[in-house]
This record gives C-alpha cells, sequence and structure tokens, in this order.
C-alpha cells in the first residue's frame, strides 16, 4: 500500500477510550513513552518496547531536547503592512492610502515599526527573542497560492517534491519509525509534514479526536488485536499504523482534558495552546505545525482593518505561547518559526488593498533567539516588471537556520536539496 494512504489511515483510525496502562497515563507521557503500543504493555511487552525506544534515542540525529513550532499564515501576509519601513519615503508613494503613519506605529528604531496591535511582537522583539529575516523568497515566483505554499511546504520551488521539509527533517533526526514525532494542527494534513518514516499525528478539536465508527462496530474498532511476527508487511505496517492511531487519539485527548493555563492567547489561539498542552504533557513530539487557515491573509479588499485584525491575532496567540512555555519551564526548548507563501505587492490596488507579491519576512522567536535583523532588507525602488519586492534571501536560508542552528541537524544540503547557509540567529 502506498505510504500517503497509511498516512491517511493514521489521521482517520482513532479511538473513543485511552486504554489504561500498569505505568498510568501520566507517567507514560513524562517518560516519552507515547510511542509505544499500549497492547505490548498489557500482554508483557515493556522490555521489548523500552529497548525499541532505546534504538529509536540512539539513532536520533541533531539536539534531542529541542521543539520547533512552524506557524503559518496562509493567505500571503502583507509583510510591508507587519513590519512597517515607514523610515523609506516610497513606501508612502507606493502606498498613498493603505501607507501606515509613523504615529499609529509600534516603532522599534528609525526605520521600523510594527503594524499597532502587535503589542506582542513589539515585546518579544525589544527583549531580544524576535528575529527578522529580510527578503525571504525565491527564484521564479509563483502567485498562486496552491502553488507557491507548495513550493514552501517542500523547501523545493519549481519542483515535484512530495515530501515536506518538516517531514524530511523528521526522518533526519529520527531515521527510524517514531511514534508522535509530528503534529500537525489542523482538519487535513499540511504537505508539510509529509514524511517517508513518520506518521504525522492530525487533529484539530482534541476532544473529539477519536475514532469513527457505527455503535455496533465500537468494540471492534476500539482494540487493535497484537499479532507478533506477522509475516505479510503490508498487513503488519497497517497494524503499526492502527495502532499508533489508536495511541495518538488517546494522549492527545488526555493531555488536553488535563492542561490548564492562566495564560491569555487572545481571541484566536490559532492551535497554540493544544501545542502547548502536548509539550506541557510531555509527549516525544519535536515537530509542530500549526497556523491560520483558508486564505486567512489574501487581503485583496478593504485591508486595514481586517490586516489589523489578523497581525493582532497572530501576535496575541504567540506571545501568549511563549508565556506558556515560560511558565512550564519549557521556553528554552522551543523556538517558533513564522511564515507565508508570499507576500503583497508593493504599490495598493483600486480597492484598498494589495495583491499577490513576491518577497516577505520571516520571524524566528524564541527565549534562546539573538533578536535583530538578519538578511539584506528589500528595495522598493528596484521593483520587477510587475511592481514586485526583489527577494534577497532564499527562504531556505530561513530553514537551514532552524534545522542546523536550532535543531542540530548539520546536513542541510541534503535535507533542503541545496546548500544555504544559517543565519546565526542561535549562537
Amino acid at each position: 500500500m502506498p505510504h500517503n494512504k497509511l498516512q491517511t489511515l493514521h489521521r482517520v483510525t482513532r479511538a473513543d477510550n485511552f486504554a489504561a496502562s500498569p505505568l498510568g497515563r501520566r507517567a507514560l507521557l513524562r517518560a516519552g513513552l507515547a510511542g509505544l503500543a499500549v497492547n505490548g504493555l498489557r500482554y508483557g511487552g515493556v522490555p521489548v518496547a523500552l529497548g525499541q525506544a532505546a534504538n529509536v534515542l540512539a539513532q536520533d540525529a541533531g539536539n534531542p531536547n529541542r521543539i520547533l513550532v512552524v506557524v503559518e499564515l496562509s493567505g500571503g501576509n502583507d509583510g510591508l503592512n507587519t513590519l512597517v519601513p515607514y523610515g523609506d519615503d516610497a513606501y508612502y508613494r507606493h502606498r498613498p492610502t493603505l501607507g501606515i503613519r509613523p504615529q499609529k506605529l509600534l516603532k522599534i528604531d528609525d526605520h521600523y515599526g510594527w503594524n499597532a496591535g502587535m503589542t506582542g511582537f513589539e515585546k518579544l522583539y525589544k527583549d531580544g527573542k524576535l528575529a527578522v529575516i529580510h527578503g525571504c523568497g525565491y527564484e521564479q515566483p509563483s502567485f498562486s497560492h496552491f502553488t507557491s505554499m507548495a513550493y514552501l511546504h517542500t523547501a523545493a520551488p519549481n519542483s515535484g517534491e512530495k515530501f515536506g521539509w518538516v517531514g524530511r527533517l523528521g526522518d533526519a533526526i529520527a531515521p527510524a519509525a517514531a511514534r508522535n514525532l509530528i503534529v500537525n494542527i489542523d482538519v487535513a494534513q499540511s504537505l508539510a509534514v509529509n514524511s517517508q518514516v513518520h506518521v504525522p499525528v492530525v487533529f484539530d478539536e482534541p476532544e473529539r479526536f477519536a475514532r469513527k465508527g457505527s455503535f455496533q462496530e465500537k468494540h471492534l474498532l476500539d482494540v487493535v488485536t497484537p499479532h507478533e511476527g506477522d509475516a505479510n508487511p503490508s498487513r503488519a505496517y497497517l497494524r503499526e499504523a492502527a495502532t499508533s492511531a489508536v495511541q495518538a487519539s488517546g494522549l492527545v485527548r488526555e493531555a488536553w482534558a488535563r492542561y490548564r493555563s492562566p495564560t491569555d492567547y487572545g481571541i484566536v489561539p490559532i492551535g497554540l495552546p493544544k501545542v502547548a498542552a502536548l509539550i506541557d504533557a510531555g509527549l516525544p513530539t519535536r515537530l509542530y505545525y500549526t497556523g491560520f487557515r483558508n486564505n486567512a491573509f489574501d487581503t485583496h479588499v478593504q485591508q486595514p482593518d481586517l490586516h489589523g485584525r489578523l497581525l493582532t491575532y497572530a501576535s496575541d496567540a504567540i506571545m501568549g505561547f511563549m508565556r506558556d512555555m515560560e511558565r512550564i519551564g519549557k521556553a528554552d526548548q522551543v523556538a517558533v518559526l513564522v511564515f507565508s507563501e508570499f507576500g503583497r505587492r508593493v504599490p495598493e490596488n483600486a480597492n484598498q488593498g494589495t495583491d499577490h507579491g513576491t518577497a516577505n519576512s520571516m520571524f524566528i522567536i524564541g527565549k534562546q533567539v539573538k533578536g535583530g535583523h538578519y538578511g539584506k532588507r528589500v528595495d522598493l525602488t528596484q521593483l520587477d516588471a510587475g511592481d514586485n519586492l526583489m527577494h534577497t534571501t532564499d527562504f531556505r536560508r530561513a530553514y537551514a537556520t532552524m534545522t542546523q542552528g536550532w535543531m542540530g541537524y548539520r546536513d542541510t544540503e541534503k535535507l533542503l536539496k541545496g546548500r544555504f547557509e544559517p543565519f546565526p540567529v542561535f549562537g
């Protein structure tokens, strides 16, 4: 059976009840044994399972204590009205109406200011915990949401790569199959987490993350019968995927039910409290993927109010998440990458909005980040024939910064299909 069909099985194979084990559910989570089969524990399989977990850890590359969280701003966020270059007269010439005036910005220096609602980002930047990567893009840019996002998801522009860059990173840092290494908060799996080795855990509502079926089927669906030494590799893999799905659903619901936080994530938390719940529960997940959906940042018409609200939601949620990591003592282990599939065209359009563009800023956030500006800043006086920004940084340099500089995986040339120098964001 093709691997992508097995990933689909993992998403739809769900269980209603988390089977208790002699070790206790909380102990399993804290010990990082979420990938061990509960049935194996019941049938005396603990030594074998522990040995398998040890083998996975022994094969693990990079820094095993670090966690990467990727936040996607789908729809093409307008980077020029996010971190506004108010010190550049060309900005106001191109945007006589949409250009945000200096007195309405959260200024961070004599050239840039955050959109007024981004108080969270302003504080993170002033605390030295937010890095701006300028001018991120790629050659021969696409103005299609679907195509450009596919390029960003796979780190392979103008190609047909089928595995995502986050999925390939998972394969690199844990070459043997390990359950619950990658978590995607969404209604459907992102291409970014598509992996050759690992089956991502994909869910939207933790309390409803359960195996679906009729009442008459429940007694069969809730249990995966152990079968040692299955000679049929396809059937054995299907059984393993089903077992993993049953476990993952129980672990997610258990973690979410126990999670309590006084932290304010704002009005639209974009899945980050769910990420925090799993981190707090001690799941062995190292790669999380979440974000805005349905092209939320596609602001062709009447941009100012909508865009300001979206940026406030994103800023509040990410700031809340970082505060929550401090609260649970995990801030040193977590870094966040924020991106969008492209920026917007430099001149405003006739509908009080902006059209699909090219280069954009990416943001890296974390307690161990050396905040500031990285990469060459874009030139608003040197645009392409379509009035778009000329990119100054291949976006894969930001990915290399996260994979090598943060996660500690050195062979970024193989992972990202090219040589891309990471920025010294993490020292």
